[in-house]
């Protein structure tokens, strides 16, 4: 039976004139804002009943979302014309919904076709759209499930942890005691003088003449089918004894699910391939910039092998080569993006062209590449409203074939849970090895 989910009430919720930060300022776009996607991101997560109220729910992001005004304010355009961000206070949009089936069962059955139900569609086009969306739907069994869409250029995966944790610990404890972030966008981006840049960031986190997403196909959205892995703790110690020296989860993993992705798209031995690694740069940066900073500090990492050498190579290599393309994001990368953004600046506001990030967009298919995410540094048990973490995150669907996420299961057991998208071609072949560790 089909889960059916009815919106039954939206409300824009501004924060109280005695709790605003936003204090009406136009605040530009970082270089790092404008490498992100220029697109809403989605989150959604379950929680078995009983559960807290809307009305505490919505109480609680109030109070986070006033010590984080970029949510709360709007897109607007500067004196040169540029994209920023308005901190006027206007609010964020919430949506409540109800479904008509018990969550255990939708999850069980149904969770798939109606995901696209259980977050709110925001327009990147729409002048005045809220920056972040947040849809509260609750079923029949007093189960919750809350989605959210956040627009990238806000923030990024570790900011957005540190908000979810906020307005977790408002509606659990009192809001005045809440820590409050670390907003100064500029801190992030202070460039030389001169400007000097080093690197080719034109064509690497921007889009160039030679920027390698021009040479990417476009599928159809049906070709581009979702699927999960479940990673059980055990399978992780297995491939870490694999790799023998010390590593991350993260990277045996991506070694892994690098070398199972390659195997099932059947690629040529000749043929190159690498993946696009997120790599957080608050720590990198000289002096470090705070965790608790909230906007965006991502950059790339593109582990390349030769797709004989990945099939061949043991995890040891793999990993090895993982790590070294990540060790290369280091402060003086950090410092030539930093220069590149601030000469960028000058040009544009001087009549040049705007920068375009190489971010995928939709149907875009990444063989013989791969991009991945994790959120493996995500505490879900921190995302706690007063009943306890989480039962489930639910992924929403990806339409980039080859993007990977690595999220902390939800599963009482642990473990990591792995969602990507590939051509449907290449489904079953990866279902089939994805737990060979040959």
């Amino acid at each position: 039976m089909a889960v059916t989910v009815e919106i039954m009430r939206s409300t824009v919720l501004e924060p109280s004139p005695e709790s605003a930060r936003g204090g009406g300022k136009k605040v530009p776009l970082t270089v790092f804002d404008r490498a992100s996607t220029d697109g809403y991101i989605p989150a959604v997560f379950a929680w078995n009943g009983p559960a807290p109220t809307n009305d505490a729910l919505k109480d609680g992001l109030l109070a986070a979302v006033a010590r984080f005004p970029h949510l709360a304010g709007r897109f607007a355009s500067d004196e040169h014309g540029r994209k920023c961000f308005h901190l006027n206070d206007a609010g964020v949009l919430v949506l409540e919904a109800t479904a008509d089936a018990d969550l255990a069962h939708a999850l069980a059955h149904d969770v798939a076709a109606h995901i696209n139900e259980l977050y709110p569609k925001a327009d990147r086009e729409r002048e005045g759209e809220p920056l972040f969306n947040v849809q509260l739907t609750r079923y029949a069994c007093g189960g919750l499930v809350i989605g959210t869409a956040c627009h990238h250029q806000v923030a990024d995966g570790q900011s957005m942890s540190v908000f979810y944790t906020a307005w977790a610990a408002a509606v659990r404890t009192d809001a005045a005691v809440l820590p409050t972030p670390f907003i100064d966008r500029s801190a992030t981006v202070v460039a030389r003088n001169p400007p000097a840049p080093a690197f080719d960031h034109r064509n690497i986190e921007f889009k160039g003449e030679r920027s390698s997403t021009h040479a990417y196909k476009v599928l159809p959205m049906d070709r581009i089918e979702n699927l999960a892995a479940h990673f059980p703790d055990e399978f992780v110690a297995g491939l870490k004894a694999r790799v023998g020296a010390r590593c991350s989860t993260f990277q045996c993993l991506l070694a892994h699910a690098w070398k199972k992705v390659t195997e099932a798209r059947d690629l040529a031995p000749d043929d190159f391939t690498h993946v696009r690694v997120a790599v957080n740069c608050r720590g990198r940066a000289k002096p470090p910039v705070p965790m608790d900073f909230f906007g965006n500090m991502v950059l790339w990492a593109f582990p390349t092998m030769q797709v004989r050498d990945l099939l061949s190579s043991s995890y040891a290599a793999v990993v090895a080569v993982i790590r070294d393309a990540v060790a290369r994001v280091d402060d003086d990368y950090i410092q030539s993006f930093v220069d590149f953004g601030e000469a960028e600046r000058g040009g544009i506001e001087d009549g040049g062209d705007e920068l375009a990030s190489t971010a995928a967009t939709p149907g875009m298919v990444f063989c013989p590449d791969l991009e991945v995410d994790s959120w493996l540094g995500f505490r879900f048990h921190d995302l706690d409203f007063g009943y306890g973490p989480p039962c489930a995150f639910l992924p929403p669907d990806l339409p980039i074939e080859g993007i990977m996420i690595f999220v902390p299961s939800c599963a009482a057991k642990g473990g990591v849970d792995l969602f990507m998208a590939l051509d449907d071609e290449h489904v079953d072949t990866f279902r089939q090895i994805c737990y060979s560790m040959d």
